[in-house]
């Protein structure tokens, strides 16, 4: 990418160096769900007109990956065709797999976590994904919990989601979020989210009514220097949570199938997603597609806010 800027080692796009220079709206996007989560050309075309929802907006677009050993924050369309092409080639990254994939010039495709680290240290404080990571169910006995949940413990980037992915125990997940200082919000609801359902049972810490509640809330945590991630939960649009029970039926089935098949560890979530969507005849990927554009317009919109802020145009926390 000619005249990219570099961070370090990290490797920043012209549109999101000169963005970040004047204090105009970043948002982050992570690299997995092109990677990992659809076929080729499916996942670019995603991809694409998830970056265009965030234009339109009025934010920049940073999605982030490792391309060549190197941490790219905005990628072009060469740049993310290639991961799109390399599929589930390109290693999935989480924060601790960082050395791994940059001492042996590899190709990663990150994580939340790893994409919030990177995204920190280029200054961006906005992240859009599908749904976090969290404690997995019977996590009391395996301790499969998510670095997601930690990640957000000591890093402070708002990440916007359709809230904790439903193969996962909810209730255990926002108790440990909890123990990390992470503050939870639920966009324009009582009730945390559970990705591919409105409803989790689990009441939400926090409210927000708009993308200014969500900006001041974030500049709040920022200007104290908590130091912790805030996570943002948003519900999937409800034209696509009606399939939420089919959904589950089917997420109860691959969880029996994970457990014979002994599939633990960051192997369990990538199964999960693949094995309801085929029980489901596709109808997971289109709601998990759907929700991840709706998390993007909304997610765009926090980050206009907060530049707002940031600028003096509209009234922050304080």
């Amino acid at each position: 990418m000619k005249n990219s800027k570099r961070l370090g080692y990290i490797k920043i796009a012209p549109n999101v160096a000169d963005a970040l220079t004047h204090g105009d709206p970043v948002l982050a996007l992570e690299s997995t769900i092109i990677s990992h989560g659809m076929p080729y050309p499916q996942n670019l075309e995603c991809a694409k007109e998830v970056e265009s929802i965030v234009r339109k907006n009025g934010a920049v677009p940073a999605t982030i990956a490792i391309l060549n050993g190197i941490p790219c924050i905005g990628l072009n369309n060469e740049e993310l065709e290639t991961l799109a092409l390399l599929g589930k080639n390109a290693q999935k990254t989480a924060r601790r797999d960082i050395p791994a994939v940059i001492a042996v010039k590899g190709n990663g495709a990150t994580t939340v976590s790893a994409t919030m680290f990177f995204a920190s240290k280029a200054g961006i404080s906005v992240f859009v994904t599908g749904g976090i990571g969290g404690v997995h169910r019977h996590g009391e006995q395996t301790l499969d919990i998510s670095s997601d949940l930690t990640e957000l413990g000591k890093t402070p980037v708002a990440v916007i989601s359709a809230g904790v992915k439903s193969i996962l125990d909810i209730p255990r997940t926002l108790e440990y979020m909890e123990t990390q200082g992470v503050t939870v919000a639920a966009y324009r609801t009582h009730e945390f989210p559970a990705f591919f359902t409105e409803s989790s049972g689990c009441e939400a810490p926090c409210l927000i009514n708009t993308p200014e509640d969500g900006a001041r809330l974030i500049d709040a945590s920022l200007k104290h220097g908590l130091g912790s991630g805030i996570l943002i939960a948003v519900p999937i649009p409800k034209e696509y949570s009606a399939s939420g029970n089919l959904i589950e039926a089917a997420i109860q089935t691959a969880l029996n199938e994970a457990r014979e098949q002994n599939i633990t560890g960051n192997a369990a979530t990538p199964f999960l997603l693949a094995r309801v969507n085929e029980l489901t005849k596709g109808a997971s990927l289109a709601a998990n597609i759907a929700l991840v554009k709706n998390n993007a317009a909304i997610g765009s919109k926090i980050a206009v806010a907060l530049a707002k802020i940031r600028k003096g145009h509209l009234r922050s926390a304080l």
